[in-house]
C-alpha cells in the first residue's frame, strides 16, 4: 500500500474545506439566497421562507448528528460515511437547477437545498473528527486555521467564476464580466444564476478527489457487529457524564448559541442586503468577495493567534466583534444610517454594509477555526467523532432557533431589520457561558471513557 506523507494528508484534509465551502458561499448566502428573494419579490417573505427551510434542516441535523458520530467511533469507516453524505450534497445542489422563475416551487426548492445542507453538515462531522490525527496538539490550531483559510479561497474562486461567467444581471442579461452566460445559458430564464446549483456540485466532485486520495483513517478499527447498539450505549454514557464535565458542557452550550448566531448572519446576509438595500445578485456577489477575502486572510492570522494564545481568547474576541456587528446591522438602511437620514441614492449605506461584510468574514472565519480547535482540547481523544457529533448537535440544537426566530420576528414586524435582532441575544448568551470554559478542558478522561 502506498505510504502517504503527513504533509499530503494535511493537504487532503484541507481540500474538504476547499470543496465544500461554495455551498455556504454561493448557495446559502451570496447567489441563490438573493435569487430566491428576487423570485418571491418580498424581502421579508423570502427571509421568513429561508428561515423556516434552513431551520427545519437544522432539526434533522441536531437529532442525528450525535448518533452518527458515536456510530463512526464504534464502527469505524469514517471515509465511507463521508462518501455517503457527499452523495446527498450532490443531489441537493444539483436539484436547485429546477428553480425556474416562471414555475418556481418554493417547497421543492427548499427541500433540495435542505438535503444538500444536511449532506454537507454530516460530512463535516467526520472530517472535523480527523483533525487531531493530523499533527501534535501545539500545531492543531494552525492546521485548523489554515484549513479554514484554504476553504475561503475555494469559496472566493467559485464565487468569482460564478459572477464573471454565469450569474446574469436581470436588467442586462450579462454577467459581471459583461458577457452573456457561458454554454448558451438563457439569461431570460435565469439559467446563468440557476446554474449555481450544478456548478457547486461539480466543484465539490472535482476537489474532493484529493481528499479521498490522500486522507487515511487512523481512528479505531471497526467493531465486530452490533455497531449501532454499541454506539447508542456509548452515546448514552457520554450524555450522562456530560454534566459532570463542566468545561466541556459549558463550551458546547456556549458554542450552541454563538455559532447559531454566526450562521444566522451567513444565512440571511445576502437576503438582508437584497431586501433592505435593494441589492442585485451581482451586488451581493461583490459583497461576498470582500467578505471571503477578509475571512481567508484573518483565518490564516487567527490560526497563528490560536497556536500562540490558545483558542479561548480568540473565540472571546471574535464574539465581541460579531456582537457589535449584529447591533450595527439594525441601524443601516437605504433611508438612514445610525439614526441619521441619508440622501436618496447615497452610497454610504452600501459602503458601511461592505465594511460589515468584511467584519463578518474576518471574525467568522477565525471563530469557526478556533472553535473546532477548542473542541479538540475539550473532547475525549478516544471518542473524537462522537464529540464532534455533539459539537454538531450544539451547533444545530438551536440552529433552527435562529432562522425560525428571525423568520417569525420578520413576519410579525414586517421588517427585515427588526427581524435579525435575535442574533444579539444569541451572541450575549454565548459570551456569558464561555466564563466556565477552561482553556484545556477538564482533562478527566480515563479508561472508563474508552470504547467497549
Amino acid at each position: 500500500m502506498q505510504v502517504i506523507s503527513p504533509r499530503r494528508r494535511i493537504w487532503g484534509w484541507f481540500f474538504f474545506d476547499f470543496a465544500s465551502q461554495p455551498y455556504n458561499t454561493l448557495l446559502l448566502t451570496f447567489i441563490f439566497g438573493p435569487y430566491v428573494k428576487e423570485i418571491l419579490g418580498s424581502g421579508a417573505g423570502a427571509q421568513s421562507a429561508w428561515g423556516f427551510g434552513v431551520g427545519l434542516a437544522g432539526v434533522v441535523i441536531a437529532l442525528l448528528a450525535p448518533v452518527l458520530g458515536a456510530l463512526a467511533d464504534t464502527g469505524g469507516h469514517r471515509m465511507r460515511w463521508i462518501l455517503a453524505f457527499s452523495v446527498l450534497y450532490l443531489i441537493g445542489s444539483l436539484g436547485l437547477w429546477q428553480a425556474r422563475p416562471d414555475d418556481f416551487h418554493l417547497v421543492l426548492t427548499l427541500a433540495f437545498f435542505a438535503l444538500g445542507l444536511i449532506g454537507m453538515e454530516f460530512a463535516t462531522i467526520f472530517t472535523n473528527a480527523m483533525l487531531p490525527d493530523l499533527g501534535p496538539p501545539e500545531q492543531i490550531g494552525r492546521i485548523s486555521g489554515n484549513g479554514w483559510a484554504f476553504g475561503y479561497v475555494g469559496g472566493l474562486l467559485a464565487l468569482v467564476i460564478m459572477l464573471a461567467l454565469f450569474a446574469e444581471n436581470p436588467a442586462t442579461g450579462r454577467t459581471l464580466a459583461g458577457i452573456e452566460p457561458l454554454f448558451g445559458l438563457d439569461p431570460q430564464a435565469r439559467e446563468g444564476t440557476r446554474f449555481v446549483g450544478p456548478f457547486v456540485a461539480l466543484w465539490y466532485a472535482l476537489f474532493m478527489v484529493p481528499f479521498f486520495l490522500w486522507m487515511r483513517e487512523r481512528g479505531p478499527a471497526p467493531a465486530p457487529g452490533r455497531a449501532t447498539a454499541a454506539a447508542l450505549r456509548d452515546l448514552g454514557r457520554t450524555l450522562r457524564r456530560l454534566p459532570r464535565e463542566r468545561s466541556l458542557f459549558s463550551y458546547l452550550a456556549s458554542s450552541m448559541f454563538y455559532r447559531d448566531a454566526l450562521n444566522g448572519m451567513y444565512v440571511f446576509g445576502g437576503i438582508y442586503a437584497a431586501g433592505v438595500l435593494d441589492w442585485s445578485v451581482t451586488d451581493t456577489g461583490i459583497f461576498g468577495i470582500l467578505a471571503i477575502v477578509s475571512g481567508a486572510v484573518f483565518a490564516w492570522i487567527g490560526g497563528r493567534a490560536d497556536s500562540a494564545l490558545g483558542p479561548k481568547p480568540v473565540i472571546v474576541a471574535c464574539n465581541l466583534l460579531l456582537l457589535l456587528v449584529a447591533c450595527a446591522i439594525l441601524f443601516i438602511s437605504r433611508q438612514s444610517v445610525f439614526g441619521i437620514a441619508v440622501a436618496p441614492g447615497s452610497v454610504l449605506p452600501d459602503a458601511l454594509f461592505y465594511v460589515v461584510g468584511m467584519a463578518i468574514g474576518a471574525a467568522g472565519g477565525v471563530l469557526q477555526a478556533a472553535s473546532r480547535t477548542m473542541m479538540v482540547r475539550q473532547a475525549d481523544p478516544a471518542r473524537m467523532t462522537e464529540a464532534f457529533g455533539l459539537y454538531a448537535l450544539s451547533g444545530k440544537a438551536t440552529s433552527f432557533l435562529a432562522p425560525l426566530a428571525i423568520g417569525i420576528a420578520t413576519w410579525a414586524t414586517g421588517s427585515q431589520q427588526l427581524g435579525v435582532a435575535p442574533l444579539i441575544l444569541l451572541f450575549l448568551a454565548g459570551l456569558f457561558l464561555l466564563t466556565w470554559v477552561k482553556p484545556d478542558g477538564d482533562r478527566t478522561w480515563d479508561a472508563s471513557s474508552q470504547p467497549a
